[in-house]
This record gives C-alpha cells, structure tokens and sequence, in this order.
C-alpha cells in the first residue's frame, strides 16, 4: 500500500486510479490491476491481476455508530476470485468478498477495538462484528448472507477466545457453544492488527473465513506513527503519462 496526494486519483462512473494501481467494474466483474512496490524488508515488485466475480451484489449498509458516523457496507459477500500476480506461485483461485468502511471521523477516534468475521456458509457467508466504542458502548452484531445477497440479522452465537496475534492483540471470534476455534493461516501480523485465516463452527457447521482484530488503543500512539511510516510510504507526487 502507498498513500498518494491528489494528483495520483482518478475516478469515473465504473473506474477507480490511484497512481499506477486501479479498480474497474467490467462484464459483472470487478478488476483489480496492481503495480506498486512492497514495503521493508521485502522491497520488491507487486504487479498483477485480481479479478473478483460476486454472486451477488448487496445494497445493505450497517452503521458502527448510532449516528452513522462510521458504516460498513458488504458490497459483495459472496465471491469467486482469482489471483494472478507476476511472481512464481502467486497464481490461484478461491472464494472471497468484497467490502469496505466509510466514516467521516478517525476509526481511533470513537472505537477502542473491534473483531471482524466472514465465514462462507453452503447457502452464502455469515459475517459477525464485535467492537468497543470508546463511549463503553459495544457493537455485536451477525449477519447472514444468502446466494442472492439477501441479508438478515441474526443472533450471534457465543464469543470465543482466540490465541493473541504474533504481537499480541487480543483476538476473539463467534462459535457454537463447546467449540474452540482456531488460527488455520496466518496473513497479517502488525503491532495494532491481525489478519488471518479462522476455523470457526456455525449452526453445527465447520467453516473457515477471514478474521480480523484491530486494536484501536495501540494504534493512535504516537510511536506507532514512524512504523506506519515504513510499511505504507507515502508518495506525494504522481503525473499521469500523457494521452
């Protein structure tokens, strides 16, 4: 990831550019082309393609605050995609989704830390969201996907621990009472976040999806910012070739 300044955006109807790196929507498929460099210690080339192809499109939006300060919104969840990057063994395809969060104030600002969960199920994906607002509040909240991207609320079952992260941020996740779930691959390790690979158990089901735990208090130190530094550089100039 590289953070650029405005002259490196681009941005239409179906087309998103941030310097060399872009988002397209084409035939039903999102198309993600990636040219940039890796951060410390692996300094190298990141080029290639992703393409994700959705089963279904979701118009759903969920608020993380009361006053909609800060929402999600699971464009996707539940996705076909493939990998192609321009290195030995980065070339595969699987199940995935597509999603983001939009806010209008820092994350830091009004969360202390939060859990993220998105496990594939026979029928679409299952996704829970725990967070601790920094008002004592607490968000907890499970939502079922279907094959055609209906949603429905449901109750979340029990909170299960999780072992803590390489750098130990506290990590937790929802399973059917009894069972204990596990890390089955790691992804990302940093001082404030962990990204991984879960196996889980819903409704009496084995699943394994994309956990993630960010822990909010760690991550607005002020000497966590020279770190953040190094791993997303920051590129304050971009000129577009001409066309």
């Amino acid at each position: 990831m590289t953070d650029r300044g405005a002259s490196a955006l681009r941005q239409s109807a179906d087309r998103f550019t941030v310097g060399p790196s872009s988002m397209r929507w084409q035939d039903g498929q999102l198309i993600v082309e990636i040219d940039e460099w890796g951060a410390p210690p692996l300094v190298s080339r990141v080029r290639g393609r992703v393409t994700v192809t959705p089963r279904a499109l979701t118009a759903v939006e969920l608020p993380l605050t009361p006053d909609g300060a800060h929402v999600w919104r699971p464009f996707a969840p539940d996705c076909d995609i493939a990998v192609a990057l321009d290195a030995p063994g980065w070339h595969w395809a699987g199940h995935g989704y597509f999603d983001a969060n939009f806010g209008t104030r820092a994350l830091e600002a009004d969360f202390s830390r939060w859990t993220w969960g998105r496990f594939p199920t026979s029928s679409g994906a299952t996704c829970f969201y725990d967070a601790t607002r920094r008002d004592g509040t607490r968000l907890a909240t499970g939502i079922r996907f279907d094959g055609q991207g209906n949603a429905c609320e449901i109750t979340p079952p029990p909170r299960a621990r999780l072992p803590r992260s390489l750098w130990a941020v506290a990590r937790e996740t929802r399973a059917d009472p009894g069972y204990r779930p596990r890390q089955v691959l790691p992804m990302l390790d940093a001082p404030f976040y962990c990204r991984s690979a879960v196996r889980t158990m819903i409704d009496g089901h084995e699943t394994t999806g994309v956990h993630e735990a960010l822990d909010l208090d760690r991550f607005r130190l002020a000497a966590l910012k020279p770190m953040l530094a190094v791993r997303v550089p920051r590129r304050a100039r971009w000129t577009f070739p001409r066309e």
